[in-house]
């Protein structure tokens, strides 16, 4: 497993994604999105990997839901920095990191635009089942879920 550790730049949420190949064989995918681009996002994900998210203050989490409103993009309230997103199903949380707040985002190769919007809400759904992390664990300093 490959490590990528990562968060908002106030260190309120910060995570650990474990990748099976090395960063640099993943293409991030940049939706293309007006919410996405306008955070300049890029994602990256594993279905074989795990993703750990610890935060620190539970309320100062914005989990925003954008167009489909299916998802809820991480956002924290204090830096602005959006970490990630997840998509929860039947108590099993899908997720995908934004390499931008990756310590070390230059690991993955180049971005590519992935066209995102011309998905049903079906599609998009099926597509998170197979490329997202299916292993997402959120961690609270106070212990509360």
């Amino acid at each position: 497993m490959f490590i990528v550790q990562g968060g908002c730049h106030c260190g309120n949420i910060s995570y650990a994604a474990q990748f099976s190949r090395r960063p640099s064989t993943y293409t991030p995918r940049a939706c293309d999105c007006k919410f996405c681009s306008s955070h300049g996002a890029s994602y990256a994900s594993d279905s074989k990997g795990a993703l750990t998210i610890e935060i620190k203050d539970k309320c100062a989490v914005s989990k925003y839901r954008n167009g489909s409103r299916i998802a809820d993009f991480l956002i924290c309230k204090k830096c602005g920095v959006m970490t990630g997103v997840c998509y929860e199903e039947r108590g099993t949380i899908f997720g995908s990191i934004n390499i931008r707040s990756a310590y070390a985002n230059d690991a993955f190769s180049e971005s590519q635009v992935a066209h995102i919007t011309q998905l049903s809400d079906e599609e998009r759904i099926k597509r998170w089942k197979d490329y997202w992390f299916t292993n997402v664990i959120f961690k609270y300093e106070n212990g509360l879920q």
